[in-house]
C-alpha cells in the first residue's frame, strides 16, 4: 500500500469487451423493459437499435456488453497516509489503530464472488449505520466488538480523516476471530434450498419432506459455514465439523448466541414488516470472552424479504443486491475476471434498496 498520501473515489472501470452484440443487447434491453427502466418512448423503439455497443477496450474474451459508466461519487478504496492496512476485504478496509482497529465499509459491491468495477454510493454508510443500530438494540444478547463511532472521540492520528470516515467507519477492538461464519436460516432459500432439493436436508440437518422454496422452516437452523481455500466462497458445514475446528463447548456457546440473536432480531423485523430469512454472524474472543463482531444484520449480510409480498413457492423480493445480481445474468456475463460495470439505473435501483432497508429497520431516514 503506498504511504505517499490518501485517495478517494473510483478506481478505473474495468469493461470487457463485446462478444455477441445481437445477443446481449438483446438481453440488456429486455432486462431494462423488465426492471421498468426504459420511458415509453425508448421501449416503442427497435430492439436492434435500443443500446448499441459501446467501444471495446480489452480483448479479454466474454459475452459481456460494453458500456459507458457514468461517473459516480462511489467509495472504492481508501488510502491513509501514515496508517497501517491491517487487511482488505470485499467491502471494508481495515486499519491498525494502536491496540485497536479501524473498520472502513467502501462502497464496494460483489457479486458472484467479485468485486465490481463499480461501486453504490453511499452504500458503506448504510452499512455501517446499521450495524450500529443492531450492535445497541442486542447488546443485552451479546456484547461486541464496537468501541465507538463517533469520529470526534478518535484518536489524534486519525482527526485528519474525520471528514473521510465520518458515518461509515467504528473504531472496535481487536478479537481473535473464529474460523468459522455463524448462519442461521429461518427459512428455505438460498444454498440451503439447493440442498434441501439435493438431500432433503440443509447441512445435514433433516428436514420435513414436500417444503417448497422460501417456506418458513419449523424451527430456525444452525448452519455453520467456512471459507474456501481461496478467501471466497463459503462452504456449509456440518455442527460436527465445527467441533472439530472450535471445540465443543465454544460451537455450542455460538449456535446458542445465533439463535438468540435471531430469535430477537426476527421478531423485531416483522414488526416493521420485514421477514428476516437468513443471516450469518462472525464472533471473536477478548479477554472479556465472546464478542460479535463485523457488521450485523445488513442487507449485505442477510435475507431481508418484504412481508406484504411473501409468496412461498419460488424466489422472494429481497432488499439487497438482487438488482445487481439480475442485471449481470441479462448480460450473460461469464463469472470471470475481470468483473464488468454497472449501468446507473441499476446502481440507483440498487442504492435505493438499501437506504430503504435501513428507514424499514431503524424508523429513521439516513442523508447520504
Amino acid at each position: 500500500m503506498k504511504q505517499a498520501g490518501r485517495s478517494w473515489g473510483t478506481r478505473g472501470h474495468r469493461i470487457l469487451p463485446l462478444r455477441s452484440p445481437d445477443n446481449a443487447t438483446l438481453a440488456l434491453h429486455f432486462y431494462r423493459i423488465k426492471t421498468g427502466i426504459l420511458s415509453p418512448r425508448e421501449r416503442s423503439r427497435r430492439v436492434d437499435k435500443a443500446l448499441p455497443a459501446t467501444e471495446n477496450r480489452s480483448s479479454v474474451s466474454s459475452s459481456v456488453p460494453t458500456r459507458k459508466a457514468l461517473p459516480l461519487p462511489a467509495l472504492i478504496e481508501t488510502e491513509f497516509a501514515d496508517l497501517v492496512l491491517h487487511a482488505r476485504g470485499k467491502v471494508r478496509d481495515l486499519y491498525a489503530v494502536g491496540e485497536h482497529l479501524l473498520l472502513v465499509a467502501t462502497d464496494r459491491i460483489s457479486a458472484f464472488d467479485h468485486v465490481l468495477g463499480t461501486g453504490i454510493p453511499g452504500k458503506g454508510k448504510v452499512l455501517t449505520q446499521l450495524s450500529l443500530f443492531w450492535f445497541d438494540f442486542l447488546k443485552d444478547v451479546v456484547p461486541n466488538h464496537l468501541i465507538t463511532a463517533d469520529v470526534k472521540q478518535y484518536p489524534a492520528e486519525l482527526q485528519p480523516f474525520a471528514a473521510e470516515l465520518g458515518g461509515r467507519s467504528m473504531l472496535v477492538k481487536r478479537a481473535q476471530m473464529f474460523p468459522v461464519e455463524c448462519v442461521v436460516r429461518g427459512y428455505l432459500s438460498g444454498s440451503g434450498w439447493k440442498d434441501y432439493q439435493a438431500t432433503g436436508a440443509v447441512c445435514g440437518i433433516p428436514l420435513p419432506a414436500g417444503l417448497r422454496e422460501s417456506d418458513r422452516l419449523p424451527e430456525p437452523i444452525f448452519t455453520p459455514a467456512t471459507k474456501s481455500l481461496d478467501g471466497e466462497h463459503d462452504i456449509n458445514i456440518s455442527f460436527d465439523e465445527m467441533v472439530a475446528r472450535v471445540g465443543a463447548a465454544k460451537s455450542e456457546k455460538l449456535r446458542s448466541l445465533t439463535l438468540a440473536i435471531y430469535t430477537k432480531a426476527s421478531a423485531y423485523a416483522e414488526e416493521r414488516g420485514l421477514i428476516l430469512a437468513d443471516t450469518k454472524f462472525e464472533f471473536g474472543t477478548t479477554a472479556e470472552g465472546i464478542i460479535l463482531a463485523d457488521e450485523v444484520l445488513t442487507p449485505d449480510s442477510s435475507r431481508f424479504w418484504p412481508q406484504d409480498q411473501y409468496k412461498p413457492g419460488g424466489a422472494q423480493p429481497s432488499f439487497d443486491k438482487q438488482f445487481v445480481r439480475d442485471y449481470l445474468e441479462s448480460i450473460r456475463w461469464n463469472k470471470q475476471a475481470p468483473a464488468p460495470s454497472l449501468p446507473e439505473d441499476v446502481v440507483k435501483r440498487t442504492q435505493e434498496k438499501y437506504l430503504e432497508a435501513y428507514r424499514l429497520l431503524t424508523g429513521k431516514s439516513l442523508s447520504l
